[in-house]
């Protein structure tokens, strides 16, 4: 019998292992782990092993960022993430935990990231035995009427025992005696409790009291227990005792009622008169809580409240109540008053993971947050729904007890670069509760943004012969993204210049996009370029857009005028003029070029020097040397002219040429002309003695100047040195002080003057024009520097189009300007030159073409004029002087600025010939025809 007992116990010890193996592993397939362990398990004792449990090595727990989450602020449990060992972080008390609730759990998260993933872990609570019974009181005092009949019962206060199940209080035990027996019994809501019943009637005069001792003895190993002293007093016949209207009472109360609210009245008679009759109430048997919230008068047996009831706290309550005559007699009833739930609780809203930052690029259905939400309420009070505000884009998804918040569309960083929700919840009460939260998702950046420029193609003016290094222009290309997506970076490319790469006419500057020259620019060269720039951001991988930058060659004053006729080779130049020419005569023509487009090609001649004034003329813009009077005999024969070519440039550039004239109608001696070389090197030493007069003349004006300007300051300082002494202040003059009508230039102390000389045609009578020095104008004259136009460059209206960078162009021509009859090259003009007016405005390409065919014609007529009149007799004299040798300039013609070189004929493109200007007409027209 004994084995077989033995067996059968081994049997069911297997099948219950068994079962709960199976349960550990359905658990595990449901997603949640189930451990227990022992209350009172001191610091780091061991609970259970997650990584294994979850199949997870430790490593991938520590990349995962695994870590527990649980509610309150206590963490009772804390996960290695080396091990993987989940350990006890707080003692647990059982009692302290979950009070009297038979199973009691710890119920968590492992949270693990990376993917995000979850882990339900409830950790069950063991009791032990660890509290011995106890009583309220040390002593209970009866007092029982000796005529108090066998049977009769006195309940007696039931000891507590905070431990549970085996543990807790199981039996009690009374002391050995004859009178008294101990019936135990069970309650509602109660363990048990016993009741003390009269088993042998008492005689008080035998015995007046009798002193008891009850046990209370729990069920544990080993087994604590507790006592109280029951003492009894036997008293005198009191035959009725108080009957209660009903042994159970049964009542509701809604939590949160106030103090002295009435709960029920509870009633009992007692037939006895007099003082026997009279009947109080008192609470016979109540727990501590409960005795804290309720009260009961002992003369009316009202049962009021005196706190605070909470139905989150405690569902309900046992109250045991007596009811006692003055002559010791008692009676017993119960209350069970029932706590009804109100809605008093709002949704608490926890954040169990947040995501510190959200890429812009992440996909709908992200996880960025796990929120739990709950409710203390019961029933609809409990039950809560939640939400989050609109126009964001997130939703909520619910995961088990949790919510799930997910991305619910594309994000862009550009447009909100974080996102401020409001998370709602609301219970369904009524009225309903509700709560909110407030999280702030910030969204992170990603390289999804090329750089922009401000325009795609720029346009920039530079004046040639700029300064190396010089900024010409800055382009400036934004991106929206942020950090390193938003650092641009700027480089070149593009094709040859002038066969030239582009890294040695232009560089950038990669971090501000500044484009600098590297090299002086030349408007004769080429006239425009592109320049194409790439702007790259700082992402991975980076993103490029581009731009154009056309610049464009203004052009500048830096050529001279060129003569072409007549050459200046250094022999003497001469013409024959007939002693019969009359007024208007065309003697000849100056021709000169300028390599310069625009108003710095504009030409216009001079006479600057003549022997006769009142002899020749030349007319402004066509260069024709005319008679303004008959020529007569008493004209002397030599006559030196030096015509003087400028340009309309500003400052403008000239060139001076020297003809020489000779009024004879036959070839003169040889011998002659060495007066014309005698002269001019007359004319030369004279000029060279005056340029040394002037230097002279400035050099002492200087330094009177330097001395003035010397013994002005040291009266000043003399003057400052004396106020000091004698404690006067004196006001500081200004760095940039300077007596009237003097000027510092470039701060070196200098001072600038402008001389302007004046040489009349008479050499003979030389006169010299001295001009005050200039002061106020000394920053404008810098501008007639070309070394300092690249650096100071200025417009008309004085505008610094350096610092502006306006854009600097030539006058546009006038489409309505056309040459008039007078001003027109060639013989065929009737105005005289001294009629002529200003400059007109400026000619087109196709006029300056015209007007350059023209004065070719013009002088290609004048020499054969000459040919026809006078140099018919450059046989006898010599052969150098044939019509040959005369350079026919219509030929070969080259236009500044143009790809195009003329090509002259002997007739125009109307197919007319140049009429001659002299008397010989004819002559000179059956020239051209052969």
């Amino acid at each position: 019998m004994d084995i077989a007992a033995e067996r059968a116990q081994w049997t069911l010890k297997r099948q219950v292992q068994s079962f709960i193996f199976i349960l550990s592993l359905i658990d595990t397939v449901c997603g949640m782990l189930r451990y227990s362990i022992p209350e009172e398990m001191k610091h780091g004792s061991f609970v259970g092993n997650v990584a294994l449990d979850l199949r997870l090595n430790t490593q991938e727990l520590a990349t995962r960022n695994a870590r527990v989450v649980q509610e309150g602020n206590v963490e009772y449990c804390e996960l290695s993430i080396n091990t993987g060992v989940l350990f006890v972080n707080e003692r647990i008390d059982r009692e302290e935990l979950c009070g009297q609730i038979t199973e009691c759990a710890l119920e968590f998260q492992v949270v693990l990231v990376d993917p995000f993933m979850f882990y339900d872990v409830l950790v069950e609570i063991r009791d032990i035995n660890d509290n011995a019974p106890s009583f309220r009181k040390n002593e209970i005092r009866l007092e029982i009427g000796e005529s108090t009949m066998p049977g009769a019962r006195f309940p007696l206060e039931s000891a507590h025992d905070s431990d549970i199940g085996s543990n807790s209080l199981q039996t009690y035990e009374l002391s050995q005696n004859e009178h008294f027996i101990l019936d135990i019994q069970a309650r509602a809501h109660e363990i048990s409790y016993c009741e003390l019943v009269l088993q042998k009637p008492l005689d008080r005069e035998q015995q007046n009291e009798l002193l008891l001792i009850l046990s209370a003895v729990d069920g544990g190993i080993p087994r604590r227990s507790g006592t109280i002293n029951i003492h009894v007093i036997v008293i005198d016949a009191n035959d009725n005792s108080p009957v209660f209207g009903q042994a159970t009472y049964k009542t509701t109360l809604v939590e949160n009622s106030p103090n002295g609210t009435l709960i029920l009245t509870v009633n009992a008679t007692d037939i006895d008169e007099g003082s026997f009759g009279k009947v109080t109430y008192s609470f016979n048997h109540i727990s501590d809580e409960a005795r804290g919230l309720f009260t009961i008068d002992p003369a009316t047996g009202d049962v009021i409240t005196i706190g605070r009831v909470d139905f989150e706290r405690e569902k309900g309550y046992d109250i045991g109540i007596q009811a006692k005559d003055s002559g010791s007699l008692v009676s017993y009833c119960k209350v069970f008053i029932e706590i009804l739930d109100v809605n008093d609780n709002p949704p608490v809203i926890s954040l169990k993971s947040l995501s510190s930052s959200v890429p812009e690029d992440s996909l709908p259905g992200t996880v960025v947050a796990l929120i739990n939400v709950h409710d203390d309420d019961s029933a609809a009070n409990g039950r809560v729904s939640c939400s989050i505000s609109e126009n964001v884009p997130f939703k909520l998804i619910t995961a088990g007890k949790n919510y799930k918040l997910l991305t619910n569309s594309v994000l862009d960083r550009e447009k909100h670069s974080e996102y401020n929700i409001t998370i709602m919840a609301s219970d369904e009460g009524t009225p309903p509760l509700s709560s909110k939260k407030y999280i702030n998702v910030i969204i992170s950046d990603v390289n999804d943004c090329p750089p922009t420029f401000e325009k795609t193609l720029y346009t920039t003016y530079v004046m040639e012969n700029n300064v190396q290094g010089k900024q010409i222009i800055s382009v400036k290309a934004t991106d929206f993204d942020k950090g390193q997506n938003a650092h641009v970076s700027y480089c070149l490319y593009g094709d040859n210049v002038q066969g030239k790469p582009l890294s040695s006419y232009v560089s950038i500057n990669s971090e501000n996009g500044a484009i600098f020259a590297l090299r002086p620019f030349d408007y004769e060269e080429f006239r425009e370029f592109e320049i194409h720039v790439k702007a790259r951001d700082g992402g991975s991988p980076p993103l490029t857009s581009n731009a154009t930058v056309k610049v464009f060659i203004v052009d500048q004053n830096d050529n001279f005028p060129r003569v072409l006729y007549p050459k200046s080779d250094g022999s003497v130049k001469f013409e024959m003029l007939p002693q019969s020419a009359k007024a208007g005569y065309l003697v000849t023509k100056v021709v000169a070029v300028d390599a310069d487009s625009g108003q710095n090609a504009w030409l216009s001649y001079q006479l600057s020097k003549a022997m006769e004034p009142g002899l020749f003329s030349i007319g402004l813009h066509n260069g024709e040397i005319k008679t303004l009077r008959d020529v007569t005999d008493k004209e002397a024969l030599k006559h030196k002219l030096v015509i003087f070519v400028k340009d309309n440039g500003q400052p403008s550039n000239t060139a001076t040429v020297t003809l020489h004239v000779v009024i004879s109608d036959s070839m003169p001696e040889i011998s002659e002309f060495k007066d014309f070389s005698d002269e001019v090197d007359q004319n030369t030493n004279l000029t060279l003695y005056l340029v040394i007069s002037l230097a002279a003349v400035s050099s002492l004006f200087l330094v009177s100047i330097i001395a003035l300007v010397s013994l002005k300051f040291c009266k000043i300082k003399h003057s400052r040195f004396v106020l000091e002494t004698r404690g006067v202040s004196y006001p500081a003059l200004p760095s940039s002080y300077f007596p009237p009508n003097y000027a510092e230039v470039g701060g070196t102390g200098t001072l600038q003057q402008r001389y302007e000389v004046c040489l009349t045609t008479d050499s003979g009578k030389n006169e010299f024009k001295y001009i005050r020095p200039c002061t106020e104008n000394a920053s404008r004259n810098n501008i007639n520097d070309p070394h300092n136009f690249d650096t100071m460059l200025y417009d008309t209206d004085g505008h610094d189009l350096n610092k502006e960078n306006d854009i600097i162009q030539q006058k546009p021509a006038n489409t309505d300007w056309r040459f008039s009859q007078g001003q027109r090259p060639g013989p065929s003009g009737s105005q005289r030159p001294e009629e002529a007016g200003p400059w007109p405005n400026p000619p087109t390409e196709a006029e300056q073409l015209q007007a350059l065919m023209a004065a070719a014609n013009e002088v290609s007529a004048a020499t054969a004029t000459l040919d026809a009149g006078t140099m018919g007799l450059s046989t006898r004299y010599s052969p150098q002087f044939t019509l040959q040798h005369v350079p026919d300039y219509r030929q070969n013609v080259y236009i500044p600025g143009s790809t195009s070189t003329l090509t002259g004929s002997n007739s125009q493109a109307e197919g007319k010939n140049p009429q001659p200007s002299s008397g010989n007409k004819k002559k000179s027209g059956k020239k051209e025809k052969k």
